[in-house]
């Protein structure tokens, strides 16, 4: 996969030796040579991954890194520190500023290449995920990417797989204190605890007794259930070239031994932040998929969810040979109820109305709102006189109990008229059920309301 590499560094020499190892990768490859100016490159999405040089004038790379993963704008960016600094407080350091990890000069090829195509990988979902979450806005959700980037990391559910028992003890130990961890030693337990439980990363020891732990790793990563959850490697120092085989097929970080336990929490806090970075904003995805198709005040479908599935429904049915029926219903004299009452009280009559209806339908039935107080159900694989009996007990059923309104302080009787149809076989469409189905409402109506009338014979 290839994609853009921002190179930041103040020395020209070492960005031209990035630049000609990165573009002999072909990676496309920017430079900045002091802190502002990567900032700006970044801010105005030029660059799918950041290089960043620590030792820099003026403005340092930790000082970078913090700015960036502050910015809702840039805090998705992928930040790779790159440094002569070797001490373990000084990748702690790089971690604490937010960065996805730390490489050391020398750096070794293999070893960026992998790590550059890893993250560059995971940058790709997250972008779909973007793109799809700014649409919520329109919903009035609220801003999903600040959102997201406000969370920090910490009280995080963990499954450690390790089975070792001295190394179990330090790794929980450590996490203990941010985290709930759960330390599992056989690879199969650990596996279905995995696709059971609700776990936000998983650590995994690859040396396991008997067993290949960078394919158990794979294994979570290929699952439905578990394929978004962040997981974490922990190898031996001469264990690097299954960490980069690791890394190729999607596993998101690793350890190597011994394991520093400050920068075991600082990467466990940085892989639980992106994860829930994603989790965010899926959710605000979802929720702009269901408030699109959801009328929001009673909580059915709306006349765009309801014209989507129908024609799909219907041309299903006929393919198959089989019944659909349909129920139109409106509340009887729902005007004199807003008039009377207020329009409060209309909003939770039809609120309450709507769940009614639900309850005495199935999951497989279509209910949404038609438009103003009525409603629609499609009722797949239902003869016209199934049908009916439905609709007779939905009538008995919004007849039998009042409706609360003025926040239940009071009760009003409420009554409704329902025109039953069903699908023929010279149909053209859904619309001339609709239209069948709104003459027998019609008629419902005009013959005394608070009943139930079938389409003409």
């Amino acid at each position: 996969m290839s994609a853009r590499i921002l190179i930041v560094d103040d020395l020209f020499p070492n960005v031209k030796l990035l630049e000609t190892k990165l573009s002999l990768e072909y990676f496309d490859v920017l430079a900045a040579m002091n802190g502002p100016d990567a900032i700006s490159i970044c801010e105005k999405g030029l660059c799918d991954l950041v290089l960043l040089d620590v030792m820099m004038p003026g403005m340092d790379g930790f000082e970078v890194c913090r700015r960036l993963k502050r910015n809702p704008a840039t805090a998705h960016l992928p930040v790779v520190m790159v440094t002569a600094l070797d001490q373990p407080s000084d990748r702690l350091r790089g971690l604490d500023a937010g960065a996805d990890d730390f490489l050391t000069k020398p750096i070794d090829d293999t070893a960026l290449f992998a790590r550059v195509r890893n993250l560059v990988r995971l940058k790709a979902v997250t972008d779909e995920l973007r793109d799809r979450a700014r649409a919520s806005r329109e919903f009035g959700i609220g801003d999903p990417l600040a959102l997201a980037a406000a969370g920090d990391g910490q009280n995080a559910s963990i499954l450690l797989v390790e089975d070792r028992k001295n190394s179990a003890e330090r790794l929980s130990a450590a996490l203990n204190q941010h985290h709930r961890v759960t330390v599992v030693a056989d690879p199969h337990d650990a596996m279905i605890l995995a696709t059971e439980g609700d776990f936000e990363l998983t650590l995994v020891s690859l040396d396991l007794q008997g067993f290949d732990g960078l394919r158990l790793c794979s294994q979570v990563l290929s699952l439905d259930r578990t394929r978004t959850m962040p997981v974490m490697m922990i190898a031996e120092e001469n264990d690097k070239a299954r960490v980069i085989r690791g890394l190729e097929f999607g596993v998101h970080d690793y350890l190597m031994r011994p394991v520093d336990r400050n920068e075991l929490v600082a990467r466990v806090r940085t892989q639980v932040r992106r994860s829930r970075y994603s989790d965010t904003l899926r959710g605000a995805v979802q929720a702009s998929m269901e408030m699109a198709v959801t009328d929001g005040l009673t909580g059915l479908h709306n006349r765009r969810y309801l014209d989507g599935h129908l024609a799909v429904l219907f041309d299903d049915a006929a393919l198959r040979h089989r019944n659909v029926s349909m129920l139109m219903l409106d509340i009887d004299r729902f005007k004199s109820i807003n008039d009377t009452y207020g329009h409060e009280a209309g909003d939770e009559v039809l609120r309450a109305f709507a769940g009614r209806v639900r309850l005495h339908t199935r999951v497989v039935d279509i209910v949404a709102r038609y438009g103003g107080e009525e409603v629609v159900i499609i009722l797949p694989d239902s003869e016209p006189e199934a049908a009916h009996v439905i609709a007779e007990r939905i009538r008995e059923r919004i007849e039998a109990v009042p409706f609360p309104i003025d926040q239940e302080t009071r009760e009003i009787h409420v009554t409704v008229s329902i025109g039953v149809a069903c699908r023929h076989t010279d149909d053209k469409g859904p619309s001339d059920m609709l239209r069948r189905a709104d003459l027998a409402l019609y008629r419902a109506k005009s013959s005394g309301r608070n009943r139930v009338e079938a389409e003409a014979a």
